[in-house]
């Protein structure tokens, strides 16, 4: 048995009173406890196991609704005041030690609960015990900034009077994570208006706090991070190799015979895109011609590398999942690379990147160059992780969090034609850890390229501008 006490929720749905509302924080607050929860939701995987403790745990539980969840009530009389409001999806317990529980989660949420820790590095190294491989901590913390304001509230009587807390930066806490043996997976900063003022607050915390310098300002620091990874634990698992074709017919003998055999068992899987050049009668040609290989082939239903992506993916019988563009242009012989990033743990998506290395000539041209690095600085903004090269077409993941990227698309819906970003999208939606291998990238020997600089540039520039509004703007 757990210590501590417990109530559980009288009902699967959130139960309304006579007035309709559950208790209700100060005017001043309510308006910043719904910027707080729409941020958490964000990242909130459908179906997750999530234990939410500190401030207003069962007010966040409330909001974020959970399939299944666990919030640490601070007294009875909280625990009293929500129960009828929260339903049998959620667990109240009064008091209890979070560290003590004998469960995992999938998502702890700390809010605004570190700095009151005596010692936040042991603490956090006990709560190491209640997490797995796949869990996100996300913290959110007042920053010191804002401490005059909040100390003045408190004497105001506008905030509850809080004890003795330790302020502490973005890095401050990264390092404790860090020497907890945690991984940081993002920092950010939000809410820059705690009080709702029409037009003001809509300016502050959906425009300026999006905007470097101001975000600095913001009242809240949000760190998420998951369980340092641990090599010497890593398993070896079975690996399928995609490759989307299009008037390929070159390129299919040279693949074959360079994609490299990996981990326990490599599958690969063609996806044709209604080739007029006759790639699909050579991808058929040369599985007889390679017996001891594990191929398939199929003709895509759509139009699009995204529609080829997403079939293949769907039919894939490997563990970790893998593109590799059919131009050879990003050699076959560094997909090993990026199949040790991902079963070391050193990153749960991995990206590659070919603006590291000097380039063959006339690999990229000068045009697609800059384009690239703008859109990498673009979306390294908007998904808070580093990006520095968002179009290179070697993409890794695990099946199992594809399935979950899959089961989440509905919130970007299907939009992208090229396939790239509805991964990335998905993988940061996910709160995966993004890591990025540096390739050497190859001119194309075979065939010419499908991308128009300046009508796939176009397109770009809309999905920046999609992005902002479906991430930014939560």
């Amino acid at each position: 048995m757990v210590p501590g006490r417990e109530t559980t929720g009288l009902m699967s749905q959130k139960v309304v009173t006579s007035n309709g509302q559950p208790p209700q924080p100060g005017i001043f607050k309510r308006y910043y406890r719904k910027l707080i929860a729409n941020y958490l939701g964000f990242y909130l995987p459908p179906g997750a196991n999530v234990l939410i403790v500190g401030d207003d745990a069962l007010r966040l539980a409330y909001r974020l609704n959970p399939e299944k969840c666990t919030a640490i009530a601070t007294t009875e009389e909280e625990a009293a005041e929500w129960r009828s409001f929260l339903g049998e999806n959620v667990k109240v317990l009064v008091g209890v030690d979070p560290a003590t529980l004998n469960e995992q989660f999938d998502v702890v949420i700390l809010s605004n609960v570190i700095g009151y820790w005596s010692d936040i590095q042991t603490k956090l190294e006990q709560i190491r015990a209640i997490c797995h491989s796949g869990t996100r901590l996300m913290i959110t913390h007042y920053s010191a900034l804002w401490q005059p304001l909040i100390r003045l509230a408190e004497r105001l009587g506008m905030k509850k009077r809080q004890p003795y807390a330790s302020w502490l930066a973005p890095e401050d806490i990264a390092n404790l994570l860090h020497l907890a043996d945690f991984d940081v997976v993002r920092k950010n900063f939000k809410v820059l208006c705690p009080i709702y003022i029409p037009l003001i607050a809509e300016l502050c915390n959906y425009v300026l706090a999006n905007l470097p310098f101001f975000w600095r300002l913001s009242l809240v620091e949000f760190v998420s991070a998951r369980l340092a990874p641990q090599p010497e634990h890593r398993t070896e698992q079975s690996v399928t190799v995609l490759i989307p074709t299009h008037n390929e017919k070159g390129n299919i003998e040279p693949a074959l015979r360079r994609v490299p055999m990996m981990g326990t068992h490599t599958e690969i899987i063609f996806v044709d895109g209604h080739s007029s050049d006759g790639t699909m009668d050579e991808i058929q040609a040369q599985m007889k011609n390679f017996p001891d290989l594990d191929i398939a082939a199929y003709t895509q239903d759509g139009k699009g590398k995204g529609d080829a992506v997403r079939k293949g993916f769907d039919l894939a019988k490997g563990d970790i999942l893998m593109i590799l563009d059919a131009d050879l242009t990003v050699p076959p012989e560094d997909l090993p690379k990026f199949y040790e990033a991902i079963t070391s743990g050193k990153g749960e998506y991995i990206n590659g990147t070919r603006l590291v290395y000097p380039m063959e000539k006339e690999a990229m041209r000068f045009l697609n160059t800059l384009g690239n690095k703008f859109f990498s600085r673009a979306f390294t903004y908007l998904l808070e992780q580093r990006f520095k090269d968002t179009l290179c077409g070697t993409k890794v993941i695990s099946r199992e969090n594809y399935r979950k990227l899959a089961a989440n698309r509905h919130y970007f819906g299907d939009f992208d034609p090229f396939g790239d970003f509805d991964l990335i999208f998905g993988a940061a939606k996910l709160n995966l850890k993004i890591v990025e291998v540096p390739i050497r990238y190859r001119a194309r020997t075979y065939g010419d390229t499908s991308i128009s600089r300046f009508k796939h540039g176009w397109i770009l520039l809309k999905m920046c501008v999609f992005a902002f509004r479906k991430i930014k703007l939560t």
